[in-house]
């Protein structure tokens, strides 16, 4: 990697840097051992919620983009609300009615969905009840495949968290579930659990301290399964800004570090010990982790997300969701650049914001990610300001970043054999030191070239 003008405290950083992409690029070419058991599957998490204003169409839309994108299923996220009924039906209905493989199953959401007394279980029953034999529901060795977003506080009536779980879930079908929460404990007390036939981790698809991301949290749960089915999370992002008289939620986990990408490459590593990845989400707009289009019915969200598009997140996890289905990369035939930022400085000042600025602000980093695929050897300069960088790389898929230190445009530059063949000003990529409000969402675009 060469340097271009840059200041000297960013000089550790890179070198940082080019070690990774050197890991990159070998990971990039590597060849992964297959496992000889059942076959990867990479499911979605919906947020049924936001889908109020949905019809058919809507529904067919994001199947096929999901289904085009590598992802198999749609974990429908289905709350309290009686209206959601009907949206699940559509969904259900839509996904009938096409030529794809892909599938639904149910992830409810006990945040949401009354969990005290043996009446409550009622809405879990219905459901369960009503889609048992339904051609799009998914299955995961024959079973219905069942989830859940938290339920670690419910009791159903009965005495135990077990007891609750068996009641709600496998009262009716004992033999035909495969329930797979998740639950908020400490993965020790999970092998304790009969009711379960795995575990969801949600919160390993983040770090929540600033540090790199590990598989360390999966083992965790790995460790304590007994072999029963572990799903595990991947996420590109999270940031919530609700204030005290909505949701109160403001806080960021951290994401730096190419997050999306290293998070996908720990679990293709690591592909032995997972059964399946949901991603998180397609649509949870108020946490600013979707990768779907902006549609539907926000919860409020609209300050922080409209005009943030991610589907290039969406572009860019369809190739790792197929290495880690078929245990190894595919070759790809374009040259392209997938770049994410926040467009203000973490540490900026808005006191107009009436929420203030999100907790846990001081763990990110004011960076632009980016990843390259590249069919022959380049140069590829990234710039903005004074900040101005560039690389000569083979053939390959790679990791870059730029430090943002001023108002300024990102521009991407490629060239090859002393010739220019890409130059750019991605749209919307213009970072601001000075911010009218608090907004740690990421932009994120996807540019090609020949």
């Amino acid at each position: 990697m060469y340097r271009a003008t840059i200041p000297t405290f960013f000089s550790i950083f890179f070198v940082t840097l080019f070690a990774n992409t050197l890991f990159y690029g070998a990971l990039a070419s590597r060849k992964l051992s297959k496992r000889t058991s059942d076959s990867k599957t990479v499911v979605a998490h919906f947020i049924v919620g936001n889908s109020r204003s949905y019809n058919a169409d809507d529904w067919t839309k994001d199947i096929q983009l999901a289904y085009d994108n590598g992802i198999d299923a749609f974990a429908l996220n289905i709350g309290g609300d009686s209206w959601e009924r009907d949206q699940v039906a559509d969904a259900f209905g839509a996904c009938s009615a096409m030529k794809t493989p892909f599938k639904l199953f149910f992830s409810f959401d006990m945040s949401s969905i009354p969990c005290s007394s043996a009446q409550d279980a009622e809405t879990l029953h219905q459901y369960l009840t009503e889609y048992h034999s339904h051609g799009s529901y998914f299955l995961f060795d024959s079973k219905m495949l069942v989830s859940t977003f938290s339920g670690e506080h419910c009791l159903f009536g009965t005495k135990n968290l077990d007891q609750a779980w068996q009641f709600a879930v496998k009262h009716d079908f004992p033999e035909d579930i495969h329930f797979v929460p998740s639950f908020f404990v400490d993965p020790s007390q999970i092998s304790g659990l009969q009711a379960i036939d795995g575990i969801f981790g949600w919160d390993s698809g983040w770090t929540k301290d600033g540090n790199d991301t590990t598989f360390d949290s999966d083992l965790n749960y790995v460790s304590n399964l007994g072999g029963k089915t572990y799903m595990a999370a991947c996420s590109p992002w999270f940031f919530t800004h609700y204030g005290r008289d909505t949701y109160n939620k403001n806080w960021i986990y951290p994401s730096d570090d190419w997050l999306f990408a290293a998070r996908w490459e720990n679990l293709i590593i690591n592909r032995e010990k997972v059964d399946m990845v949901q991603i998180l989400t397609w649509n949870d707009f108020g946490e600013s982790h979707y990768l779907g289009p902006i549609e539907g019915s926000q919860s409020g969200s609209e300050a922080w997300t409209n005009g943030y598009d991610h589907q290039a997140w969406l572009k860019l996890g369809s190739y790792y969701a197929r290495a880690f289905k078929d245990g190894r990369f595919s070759n790809f035939d374009y040259n392209g650049i997938y770049l994410w930022s926040r467009l203000y400085p973490a540490a900026a000042n808005a006191p107009s914001d009436s929420v203030g600025i999100p907790d846990n602000w001081k763990l990110t980093k004011d960076v632009l990610w980016a990843v390259v695929f590249l069919k022959a050897p380049s140069t590829v300069s990234l710039i903005c300001g004074s900040s101005n960088l560039f690389w000569q790389l083979s053939s390959g898929t790679w990791k870059l970043s730029l430090p943002l230190v001023e108002n300024c445009q990102v521009q991407v530059q490629v060239s090859r054999d002393g010739s220019n063949v890409a130059e750019f000003k991605p749209d919307g990529f213009a970072f601001n030191m000075n911010p009218s409000s608090y907004n740690f969402n990421a932009l994120v675009g996807y540019y090609s070239w020949n």
